[in-house]
């Protein structure tokens, strides 16, 4: 489309936008009414709370396009993306008329709470189909009661009995619009609007980061309690929620955590991040033992759950995949529990606090250490590497494939390296204050061969488990790991932590040198080549991937 094009499309949209919630189609319900309604579709648990079954149940990221300006628009768009762009005037055109006609609800919410960065929105929900009103329910149990006084800042119009074949995602960051068509997973409906957010934090001087946050508290070698605040990066299915939502074991005299955030953040010059939800959107894969807190809170009447197992007499089946591998939840912040989370959902400027934690959470098989401690510029190249594995949230097809994703947030809108530059300076502007560190929550020693056949696992990799992993998290906090030089990525690793077994992940246990060597090129010959395609990005920042 041409810009011209788009501009119209953009007062097409707007003008719908202004006046569709006035319509005589259009109904308003109370909180009340609406959580009736929607639990009319639902499973009733074992704990009162409900379950909901949905069509879809991953995001269609592949289906999704941002339409405005050329600074918005996707860089490298596929040929089903380029389709969906072309044909967006007459989409639009249809869907409008549609909404003419089909019933619909709106429904009002306010993200963030600070005088800042605070935003209306607005979904406007077809329920044609009767079971559809759970969505809007679901989602609003994520954000805050409306604000009075303020104007429409963000709108979702949401249709998900549109044509099954014709499934998209219709995204204008500039005028703060988003359409849904054809699919009633939830993750649509958080995801456009905080994906809209951190497209406009940019734009006022923030950086919006797909990162979880909390305060540790910890005491150090000298026995002084000292406060950081911490920011947990990773892709969904990585263990983001689960290690922001965990104490770690800081459980001495003064120790513990204040949980802030689980999913995303503003983070803004000074070191604060402000936060935008009350509800965490979570995988239900847990369980009482690796993830107490969390479990707790799935217990409660007010959390609510996406296409996870109950049996004929109400009981949850947390681990059950039957349905999916992709069981989604919300939780209540609250019912974490007021030993664990903080009073207020933004994190405080660096200078309020004894320094900031930065943690890049990815998941490796191979040689990648379970613990890196990076300089900064190895941690900003680590966040636009954005190193995993594929989970069924973005694509069940294409489950535990590596995946690379900057800043692990497959929402950036604009350019990708534009982010790693201004999350260098910030670093920069802080210095000794930012501690960063590379966790990996998978595990080391798989061994994979090449067959006419494809691709085998000879070796099963080693995992590192949950408690490990908080151990490590723990003594980051406290001070206490002993590191060493790490010979093939350049990278300080843990030599002791107290409560792990850190020879279980000597890669001499599972490979030769030779194979260590092969892998660990092979890595860094991809991550050149990945990091080099973006155009711009500090040169300083390559040369870490380079060495």
């Amino acid at each position: 489309m041409e810009q011209a094009d788009i501009e119209r499309l953009h007062q097409e949209v707007m003008t719908l936008v202004r006046g569709l919630e006035r319509q005589s189609n259009v109904s308003h319900p109370t909180p009340e009414e609406l959580r009736k309604t929607a639990e009319q579709s639902g499973i009733l648990t074992e704990f009162g709370n409900y379950v909901f079954i949905s069509t879809v149940r991953n995001r269609s990221a592949g289906l999704t396009v941002y339409i405005g300006s050329p600074e918005v628009m996707l860089p490298d768009p596929s040929e089903k993306q380029k389709a969906i762009i072309k044909n967006a005037p007459k989409t639009i055109e249809s869907v409008h008329e549609y909404l003419k006609k089909a019933p619909l609800i709106c429904v009002k919410r306010t993200m963030c709470t600070n005088p800042h960065f605070t935003h209306n929105c607005t979904m406007l929900l077809s329920v044609q189909r009767k079971d559809s009103a759970r969505i809007a329910y679901m989602w609003s149990t994520l954000l805050f009661e409306p604000k009075k006084g303020k104007g429409l800042d963000f709108c979702l119009i949401y249709v998900p009995e549109w044509h099954e074949k014709d499934r998209q995602i219709l995204v204008f960051p500039e005028i703060g619009v988003t359409y849904v068509l054809g699919t009633d997973y939830l993750g649509e409906a958080k995801k456009a609007f905080l994906r809209l957010a951190m497209w406009h934090a940019k734009q006022k001087g923030m950086l919006g980061l797909h990162a979880g946050a909390k305060i540790l508290r910890a005491r150090d070698n000298t026995g002084k309690i000292r406060r950081y605040g911490a920011l947990l990066f990773g892709l969904s299915g990585t263990g983001k929620t689960t290690h922001t939502c965990h104490d770690h074991g800081l459980n001495g005299e003064g120790e513990g955590i204040e949980i802030i955030q689980d999913d995303v953040v503003f983070l803004r010059q000074d070191g604060s991040a402000l936060g935008p939800e009350r509800g965490f959107f979570l995988k239900t894969d847990i369980d009482p033992l690796n993830h107490p807190l969390i479990h707790n809170a799935a217990t409660k009447r007010d959390a609510v759950f996406e296409n996870v197992m109950v049996d004929h007499r109400g009981k949850v089946h947390f681990l059950d995949e039957t349905l999916t591998g992709n069981g989604r939840g919300v939780i209540q912040r609250a019912d974490l529990g007021d030993k664990h989370v903080c009073p207020s959902i933004d994190l405080p400027p660096i200078n309020k606090l004894d320094g900031m934690i930065v943690l890049f959470i990815t998941r490796r098989n191979t040689v990648v250490p379970i613990a890196s401690k990076l300089t900064h510029e190895q941690a900003v190249a680590a966040f636009m590497l954005g190193e995993s594995i594929e989970t069924t949230a973005s694509d069940p097809r294409r489950a535990g494939e590596s995946v690379r994703v900057v800043g692990t947030n497959p929402f950036i809108i604009g350019d990708e390296a534009e982010e790693g530059n201004i999350f260098y300076e910030f670093l920069k502007r802080h210095g000794d204050k930012v501690q960063c560190y590379l966790l990996n929550t998978g595990g080391v020693g798989e061994i994979m061969e090449k067959s006419e056949e494809g691709v085998t696992i000879k070796q099963k990799v080693t995992r590192v488990e949950i408690p490990e992993m908080a151990a490590i998290v723990r003594g980051i906090a406290r001070g206490s790991i002993e590191w060493t030089h790490e010979p093939y990525f350049g990278v300080q690793t843990p030599e002791k932590v107290e409560g792990v077994d850190i020879s279980r992940f000597d890669l001499t246990r599972f490979y030769s040198e030779a194979q260590i060597g092969a892998y660990v090129n092979q890595l860094k010959r991809e991550r050149m080549e990945y990091i080099k395609k973006f155009v711009g990005l500090d040169a300083a920042i390559v040369n870490a991937v380079r060495c």
